[in-house]
């Protein structure tokens, strides 16, 4: 069988679908987010500094594996 994967974008969504796959007594299992959420805000700090103009981070692609 094939795996799908659903990402609900609102609680009622995520009941909605498990309501749906209980009554079709398809097996299912939740999980929750897996990032670290330091490493979540340090992307997150990133991203908005380069959209707000800020200049990012230049690397030498020559001496990346040096």
């Amino acid at each position: 069988m094939e795996t799908l994967i659903a990402h609900p974008k609102n609680e009622d969504q995520a009941a909605a679908l498990k309501a749906v796959m209980k009554v079709l007594s398809i097996d299912f299992e939740t999980a929750e987010n897996s990032y670290n959420p330091e490493f979540v805000k340090k992307v997150l700090t990133g991203v908005n500094s380069r959209k707000s103009g800020k200049p990012g981070l230049k690397m030498d692609s020559q001496n990346l594996w040096k």
